[in-house]
C-alpha cells in the first residue's frame, strides 16, 4: 500500500540570544526512514514525545510546512506519492484522524460535518448525507450525538466522529494520530476496535501510539522509533515473555519497562545505561498520558 524508502526531514529554527537570532540552522526530524506498509494491517508507530511520530503522518499527507526540506521517496500503491498527487488523494485514497478535536469545526453539527468529508470524496450532497448518517451509526453514535455540536461530545465520541469522517472517505490508507489520548478504558477500546474493523476491511491502517500496551492486541507490526531515527520494527507478537525475539536493546528495555512487566529491565542489555534511562523516561512519559 504505501512505501517509504529513506526519508529524512529538517526543519528550521532560528537562535534565541541577542546576538543569533536571525540565525537561522536546521534540525534534523526524520533521519533515512525506511518502512513498508500492507494492505489490511493496523501498523503500529510508538515512541516517546519529539520522536518524530506526527511528522511522518504529515510526510505521508503532504502536511509539512513550506519550509521543510524533504528528502527521500514516497510510493502509494507503487506509484509516485508528491505533492501533485497527495493533494489529489488526500481525503479520498489518503485519510488522517488527527490527534486534536480542533479539527471538528465547533460551530457545525456532528452528521454534518461527516457528510462534508464525503462530498469531499466525490458524493453527491444527497448520498454524502446517507453515507454519514450510515457512518455515524456505524460507530453507534445515536440520533442525538448526530445532531450534537462538539461541545456536546465526550471525547471518546469526538474521536468516533473523526474516525467516520475516515471511514466515508473510502480511503485506503488510514493514519491515526494519537486516537486514545484521554479517554477511557471503555472509549478507547470502541476507537481501537474500529481502527482495527478497517484494517479487516482491506484498509491499511497507521496507528501512531506512545502506547505500546493498548496498541499491541490490535496491532500487525509495529516500528519503535525515537529521536527521529527507526529502531526496529517486529510483528506484534514479539512483545511478549522477557521480549527475547526483538532485536534492540532498546525495544526490549521499553516493553519490559512497562508497569505489565514490573518496570523491570532486560538482562542481559547491551545497550548504554543511558538508553536503559530513555526506555523508563518513555514508559514514564506513557503512563502519565
Amino acid at each position: 500500500m504505501l512505501t517509504i524508502e529513506q526519508l529524512s526531514l529538517r526543519l528550521p529554527h532560528y537562535g534565541t540570544g541577542y546576538t543569533d537570532w536571525w540565525k537561522r540552522s536546521w534540525a534534523t526530524c526524520l533521519d533515512n526512514l525506511s518502512l513498508h506498509f500492507l494492505t489490511g494491517e493496523v501498523y503500529a508507530v510508538v515512541g516517546a514525545s519529539g520522536a518524530g511520530k506526527s511528522l511522518l503522518a504529515y510526510a505521508v499527507m503532504g502536511l509539512l510546512p513550506a519550509s521543510a526540506r524533504l528528502k527521500g521517496q514516497l510510493r502509494y500503491q507503487g506509484q509516485l506519492l508528491d505533492k501533485r498527487s497527495q493533494k489529489t488523494l488526500r481525503g479520498r485514497e489518503l485519510a488522517l484522524i488527527p490527534q486534536s478535536l480542533n479539527a471538528l469545526d465547533p460551530l457545525v453539527r456532528t452528521q454534518r460535518q461527516v457528510a462534508w468529508a464525503a462530498e469531499r470524496a466525490g458524493q453527491s450532497s444527497g448520498n454524502a448525507r446517507q453515507s454519514a448518517r450510515q457512518a455515524l451509526d456505524h460507530y453507534r453514535l445515536d440520533t442525538r450525538a448526530q445532531q450534537a455540536y462538539v461541545h456536546e461530545l465526550s471525547g471518546g465520541m469526538a474521536r468516533r466522529v473523526l474516525t467516520a469522517m475516515a471511514y466515508v472517505s473510502q480511503a485506503q490508507l488510514v493514519i491515526a494520530d494519537e486516537p486514545t489520548v484521554g479517554l477511557d478504558p471503555h472509549q478507547r477500546q470502541r476507537v481501537l476496535a474500529a481502527l482495527r474493523d478497517l484494517a479487516d476491511q482491506g484498509k491499511t491502517v497507521i496507528l501512531i501510539t506512545h502506547d505500546l500496551r493498548h496498541a499491541l492486541p490490535i496491532a500487525d507490526r509495529v516500528t519503535i522509533m525515537r529521536g527521529g531515527k527507526l529502531i526496529e520494527t517486529a510483528p506484534a507478537h514479539a512483545f511478549q515473555g522477557t521480549g527475547r525475539s526483538l532485536t534492540n536493546a532498546y525495544s526490549q528495555a521499553l516493553w519490559l519497562a512497562l508497569p505489565d512487566n514490573a518496570f523491570t529491565l532486560p538482562k542481559p542489555c547491551t545497550d548504554s545505561i543511558a538508553d536503559k534511562a530513555a526506555a523508563i523516561k518513555a514508559q514514564q512519559e506513557i503512563s502519565v498520558a
